[in-house]
């Protein structure tokens, strides 16, 4: 059996009729094998620092900065991977996230963003900025802490809230809002067979009313002149232009606007189909198998009129100022082991001391995580969480930079010989945090999670 000979027949027709005369190209590219790439994370390392020292001999991909093709398969238990260095992710996923330009300075919220893909992509520009990234299933929720967590982010927050709260939660306050709705997955057939297996006309109509609904909620938290990005990775009218169209029928402070060149030139137009009522439908873009190396996406990039009503809120944050009795705690542990931060950036978030310095409330009751998570006080002590060193680990006072062999003794929970001087310490790999160890008397007692760890 061919990768399409599992395509359900009513789905061949639809595609047939949508595509025309690229059908052929479109059902041949199912035998293709999918396409295999990551994403340089910044935040941690530059591109053109990790092209240097590249093992997986990636090759630009044109549409999308810091994305790579590989033909490598051995990512997930790679040092490189542990330490965040990278980010394994479909070309055409990330095409969304590159479908605009990021100000360093915006409030963006991802309101479907496990397992964080498109998060710790558009984390990458907000360097003065705040992401909010949200999932409503606490299990999926976990997972998106994890990536972030691993990427080193600062800035995030994560929250896990149905979408019809989050702009009670926090009113227009984001300059972009991402909506990668759930759908039918009928761009992730080719990888997927046994969604191809579970597909139905029905489920797609399904998934449209339910898209329509998340937008529909969300539309508030866009600020006036702010932007509302809208994928799916479906290729249905349906999930898609249709959507879009009837969205904007019904609130016409949104409008279609270009997305960046680079995604332009790698995708087709949308489709105008009859009843459309937006002149400019081909504003919207289809990533096809058969015209970019990748699976299949759906990109509509809306923005809200600048005169729009903006909604807000009033809120209390869930930050809470340090207690006095645990001050000489806190700041004592951090003194001691960085070299530099903000004392006003330290808070407490319920049990844990986090560090956060961006000027954002955060509401309570709905947030998995904010900031950098240090740790918490266990007796007459602070415990660090992994995050601490994650993403605070370039700033210790005390470093460990290990080797490949070190690194994956390290990720393998081993504990390492060292001439450091003993207290906390960042274990490093190419000057990236890798994570963390406690030196005692020459050795480096492992820090590293057991649930991460390579066995």
């Amino acid at each position: 059996m061919t990768s399409a000979d599992h395509l359900p027949e009513a789905f061949r027709q639809r595609m047939s009729a949508l595509l025309g005369g690229e059908y052929r190209d479109f059902i041949a590219s199912c035998d293709e094998a999918p396409a295999r790439s990551f994403r340089v994370n910044t935040i941690k390392i530059s591109a053109e620092r990790y092209e240097k020292i590249d093992p997986f001999a990636g090759k630009r991909i044109p549409f999308v900065k810091n994305g790579y093709y590989t033909e490598s398969d051995s990512f997930g238990s790679h040092p490189y991977h542990h330490t965040g260095m990278i980010y394994v992710q479909e070309p055409a996923a990330m095409s969304a996230a590159a479908a605009v330009r990021i100000e360093t300075d915006w409030r963006v919220l991802d309101v479907c963003a496990a397992p964080g893909g498109k998060s710790t992509q558009l984390a990458c520009g907000l360097e003065s900025g705040v992401l909010v990234s949200n999932e409503i299933i606490p299990s999926r929720c976990r997972i998106l802490a994890g990536n972030i967590e691993r990427m080193g982010i600062k800035n995030a927050i994560t929250t896990c809230a149905d979408s019809a709260r989050l702009a009670s939660l926090f009113g227009s306050e984001f300059d972009l809002t991402v909506v990668d709705a759930p759908c039918s997955g009928e761009g992730m057939f080719r990888k997927n067979p046994q969604a191809a297996a579970e597909w139905s006309e029905a489920a797609v109509r399904s998934c449209a009313k339910r898209q329509l609904e998340i937008l529909s909620n969300v539309r508030s938290c866009v600020k006036s002149g702010g932007y509302l990005l809208y994928s799916t990775c479906a290729f249905s009218l349906e999930e898609n232009e249709m959507v879009v169209d009837s969205f904007i029928r019904s609130n016409p402070e949104f409008r279609l606007v270009p997305v960046t060149p680079e995604v332009q030139s790698a995708t087709s137009d949308g489709i105008f189909f009859d009843g459309c009522g937006i002149d400019n439908i081909h504003y919207c873009r289809r990533f096809y198998p058969h015209i970019s190396r990748g699976e299949g996406q759906f990109i509509a990039l809306m923005k809200k009129d600048e005169a729009a009503f903006n909604l807000s809120v009033n809120r209390i944050s869930a930050l809470t100022p340090v207690p006095e009795n645990e001050k000489k705690y806190i700041f004592g542990f951090l003194d001691n082991t960085l070299e530099r931060y903000n004392r006003d950036a330290v808070m407490k978030y319920k049990d844990s001391f986090v560090y956060f310095d961006r000027d954002m409330v955060i509401p309570g009751g709905v947030a998995f995580s904010c900031g950098v998570t240090i740790g918490t006080l266990a007796k007459n002590y602070i415990k660090p969480h992994h995050q601490f060193f994650s993403a605070m680990g370039g700033c210790f006072k005390r470093k460990l930079s290990l080797d490949l062999r070190d690194a994956e003794r390290y990720i393998s929970g081993e504990t390492l010989e060292c001439g450091c001087e003993n207290g906390w310490t960042a274990a490093l790999i190419e000057d990236c945090a890798l994570g963390g160890v406690k030196i005692t008397g020459g050795k480096a007692k492992n820090h590293y999670p057991k649930g991460l760890r390579n066995f």
